[in-house]
């Protein structure tokens, strides 16, 4: 059923037009065998697809159609797909005011299709056009296998059912059929009704009229029996006076009952009047409530789209927001990254000033050096003088070297970035003092008792050298952990402003996803309330049609009406004037039994008089009644 389906749709855009959204609804909830589009209003570019399609189905065994609004063509068109049909056994084509055009397709689907077995052709029109009609006769005559066949409510006049007829004495095969004939029954049965009372009443005519006579006969033969016999006949007169009386308030009963029947007949039409007022009523209050619901619509969309709006604003004050953040945020680690290569300006400019101190210490060293050597060589000149000069040499070394650790010790509290070149220096140092006292005890071994408490508080104050040497290097080492500390808060800082800047670009892009799909959901309601609406508007079109079919219907009964009554009417002065004609017969009857019955009494008195006469001896001549 979806590639038929699918069919359907693309034979619908090979010809230009759009597909019927009611067809295609019908066509998804398609039961198996059987394709329902019973009041749709199928266009002809839908009946074309359909003929096409329905050339070469093998699936649908039941067609209906009843109630489409078909016109001449879109009907035409169906019934040439169905010609080449072999499946379809039921197609109901009622009430779609099927004329000459469709008479004549259905002749020919009658004569080429060898499938269907129950056509149903209700409410049409087909009886209006007698030639057309004349070649659907000649289809149903040449058909074989049609075996029910519903012709209600066509408008067949006497010609066209005398063309039925004679198309049935040549079909074999149809087991049922249903005619609108109820009418010409009624008018056949009110007629057969009337012949029957007249064939009575000419019966009772001819009775009285043998009756009559009878009672003249029985007048000429005896005279005696004559009062018996006025009485006798007076008394059948009277009788049949009585019977004609009756049959006279059966026909006046008949004619209540008639007018009865019409009576009925208008209440019912004003009913149907009613309902499609009422109906009327229910598509104005349909209107009314589709366009409340639109304006409804309408306001909720509006709000949506303030709300959008709203939100759309809001975003796009939170993405500002966030960005000035961003901004601040990288402002913050541009400082930082300043401050960065500001300290690594000051590291850098204190391992210079490190390694400038180490070489004036080697300078001094040397100069130290030098000095030992002169000191020597007064020594050997002077051993005279060489403890005196030793031990000035000595305090004048010393002063040097405490002035020399007070300027170090000066300059090294002021480098607090110090690190591995300290300790290099450190043990440069101590391998020039130590070296240097070495010298000393070679050269001066017999100074050394001398000059140990010189050398043991100058060993301490290089001991204490070192050891502030040191607790400045240890100083210089916590200061570069500070500085690598301070740069990896600053780092992790970064890393924490990248990620909330990251968080915040993310939360910018979940947003502008969610406002995507905001659009998406509104659209997608926007599309549903559409199809809900166009939904609506085709319910309320086929709502339409079916009153407009509603209306058609009203107006065929209307003309059934008024042909029923004019029908009536001419049955009424039909009855009237028989009954007229019967009151003049039993008027003159009257009459004439009037008459009778003075010539039979003035015959009475004469003979009495003749007989008195007699009687008297008076003469009789006088007295004789005339010829």
């Amino acid at each position: 059923m979806e590639e038929f389906r699918r069919s359907y749709s693309r034979l619908c855009k090979e010809s230009g037009s759009e597909p019927q959204e009611a067809v295609l609804q019908q066509l998804h909830q398609l039961p198996r065998g059987r394709l329902d589009l019973a009041t749709q209003s199928l266009t002809v570019d839908t009946c074309r697809a359909l003929g096409k399609l329905l050339q070469s189905q093998t699936l649908l065994t039941e067609l209906v159609l009843s109630d489409c609004m078909l016109s001449e063509e879109g009907t035409t068109l169906l019934l040439q797909g169905l010609c080449a049909n072999t499946v379809i056994r039921f197609l109901d084509l009622k009430g779609n005011n099927l004329r000459a055009a469709g008479a004549e397709a259905l002749g020919k689907l009658l004569r080429q299709n060898q499938s269907i077995q129950s056509l149903t052709l209700e409410w049409n029109n087909l009886g209006t056009w007698e030639d057309a009609f004349a070649t659907f006769c000649g289809g149903l005559a040449a058909n074989s296998t049609l075996q029910q066949l519903d012709l209600r409510n066509n408008q067949i006049s006497h010609k066209g059912a005398e063309e039925l007829a004679l198309a049935l004495k040549g079909n074999a095969a149809l087991q049922q059929l249903e005619q609108a004939m109820e009418h010409n029954r009624d008018r056949h049965t009110a007629f057969q009704e009337t012949q029957t009372r007249t064939h009575l009443l000419s019966k009772e005519v001819q009775y009285l009229q043998e009756e009559k006579s009878k009672q003249f006969l029985d007048l000429m033969e005896t005279i005696d029996k004559q009062r018996e016999e006025m009485a006798r006949s007076s008394q059948a007169s009277a009788a049949r006076v009585g019977q004609l009386q009756e049959a006279l308030k059966e026909r006046h009963s008949i004619i209540n009952a008639l007018k009865a029947k019409l009576q009925m007949t208008e209440a019912a039409l004003a009913l149907s009047e009613q309902k499609s007022q009422d109906l009327g009523e229910l598509l104005a209050t349909a209107e009314q409530e589709r366009l409340s619901l639109s304006q409804r619509e309408e306001k909720e969309r509006r709000l949506e789209q303030q709300e959008a709006a709203e939100r759309e604003s809001k975003l796009l004050r939170d993405l500002s927001a966030a960005t000035e953040k961003n901004l601040l945020l990288r402002n913050q680690v541009d400082e930082l990254e300043r401050k960065l290569k500001s300290q690594q300006e000051e590291l850098f400019l204190t391992r210079q000033e490190l390694t400038n101190t180490s070489a004036e210490l080697k300078i001094r060293v040397v100069q130290a050096e030098e000095r030992l050597d002169v000191e020597k060589r007064r020594a050997r000149q002077n051993m005279e003088d060489s403890e005196k000069l030793r031990f000035k040499e000595v305090e004048h070394m010393t002063r040097h070297l405490e002035e020399s650790e007070r300027a170090m010790q000066e300059r090294l509290q002021r480098l607090e970035a110090l690190r591995l070149s300290l300790e290099e220096e450190l043990s440069r140092v101590k391998a020039a003092a130590l070296s240097e006292r070495g010298q000393a005890e070679e050269e001066l071994i017999k100074a050394r008792n001398q000059a140990r408490l010189e050398e043991q508080q100058h060993l301490a104050h290089l001991e204490e050298k070192l050891r502030l040497l040191a607790q400045a290097r240890d100083e210089a080492q916590g200061t570069c952990i500070q500085q690598k500390q301070t740069v990896a808060e600053a780092q992790a800082r970064a890393s924490h402003l990248s990620l909330q800047v990251e968080g915040q670009r993310r939360r910018i892009e979940e947003l502008q996803q969610e406002l995507s799909n905001k659009d998406q959901e509104k659209v997608a309601e926007v599309t549903r309330v559409r199809v809900e609406l166009q939904e609506q508007m085709g319910r309320l079109r086929a709502e339409l049609t079916a009153q407009e079919t509603l209306r058609e219907k009203v107006a065929a009964l209307e003309r059934q009406l008024k042909v029923i009554a004019s029908d009536h009417r001419e049955a009424l002065l039909d009855k009237e004037s028989e009954n007229a004609s019967l009151r003049e017969k039993l008027r003159l009857k009257e009459a004439e039994i009037a008459r009778i019955r003075d010539e039979e009494a003035q015959r009475a008195s004469f003979l009495q008089n003749a007989v008195l006469a007699y009687v008297q001896g008076s003469p009789l001549r006088s007295l004789s009644p005339p010829k």
